[in-house]
């Protein structure tokens, strides 16, 4: 792992807005959410620009498809070119991370602080991981271009990773008015529950509590619920929804307005979630608001 540039003390003791950026169709608005998490909790922002180490390709990878007569010639100009493109690749980097300095301080974040590395995204978020308090991605990266299809390569990766609220950002940034919080009892479930009732983020927002599932169980887990959201404070609006979970909550997006959802993300059950595909994933794929997840 090399630390290409950094204006941090890594040992930064606040946990930290962490918004990793790449220059993507993604990158305003992952850092305007990333920016108004950092406004309205005071957490200081680190803006991430992560070089993958497979974006830059060997020299020794090409060796083979070299003659024996003019090997010591091009090997010599790849490397010049991998150089070359390696400096470019910092470089745009270190504009990218500027534009979005410059963009966060004036959405009013006080502390901003600019990291680029040159690792393996997924490594890189695991060693940080202890100085996170949100994490901000884009749900598809540069690679994607414009495409509006599918997920980025690392997104799941990084999910199933850490043990960090992530906010996964797929459309321009819009101050949420109304959130809805997918809840069904489970460990993350509950752990998503005690963020909205304690955040300081959701403190005047409106939130739409919904269980999708049987009656039975859903009334105690509703009640549950919601007392403890109207104990924080939090206006609450609490339902029962029928029918598949990612056709339901979509729906109740849509209709009610939502502008934030808030789940737990994938089980532990990994053969389950190959068989069925995992409601995180389904949901990932399907909503057209913000999902932040919690494991």
């Amino acid at each position: 792992m090399t630390e290409l540039n950094n204006n941090n003390n890594n040992h930064h003791k606040q946990p930290l807005v962490l918004s990793c950026i790449d220059g993507s169709h993604y990158t305003r608005a992952v850092c305007d959410y990333a920016a108004w998490i950092s406004v309205n909790t005071g957490a200081p922002l680190k803006l991430l620009h992560n070089i993958e180490r497979g974006n830059v390709p060997a020299v020794a990878d090409l060796t083979g498809s070299i003659g024996l007569g003019s090997q010591e010639e091009l090997l010599e100009e790849l490397t010049t070119l991998e150089q070359q493109r390696s400096r470019l690749m910092v470089q745009q980097g270190k504009l990218v991370l500027q534009a979005a300095r410059e963009r966060a301080e004036q959405a009013g974040v006080r502390e901003v602080i600019t990291c680029q590395r040159h690792d393996s995204l997924g490594e890189t978020l695991v060693e940080l991981e202890d100085c996170i308090r949100v994490l901000v991605v884009g749900i598809r990266g540069q690679e994607h271009g414009e495409s509006q299809q599918g997920l980025g390569a690392h997104l799941e990766t990084v999910v199933r990773a850490l043990h960090k609220p992530i906010l996964v950002v797929n459309q321009e940034f819009r101050a949420p008015r109304r959130i809805l919080l997918a809840y069904d009892g489970s460990a993350a479930a509950r752990k998503a529950l005690a963020m909205v009732a304690e955040s300081p983020l959701f403190r005047d927002i409106p939130c739409h509590l919904v269980y999708v599932g049987q009656e039975e169980t859903a009334e105690n887990l509703l009640a549950e619920a919601s007392a403890q959201l109207d104990g924080a404070g939090l206006a609450v609006t609490a339902n029962r929804l029928e029918g598949r979970t990612v056709e339901a909550l979509t729906a109740y997006q849509k209709e009610h307005e939502t502008d934030l959802t808030v789940m737990g993300a994938f089980s532990h059950n990994r053969l389950r979630d190959l068989l069925l595909g995992s409601i995180t994933a389904q949901m990932l794929l399907n909503t057209r608001q913000p999902l932040l997840l919690l494991r």
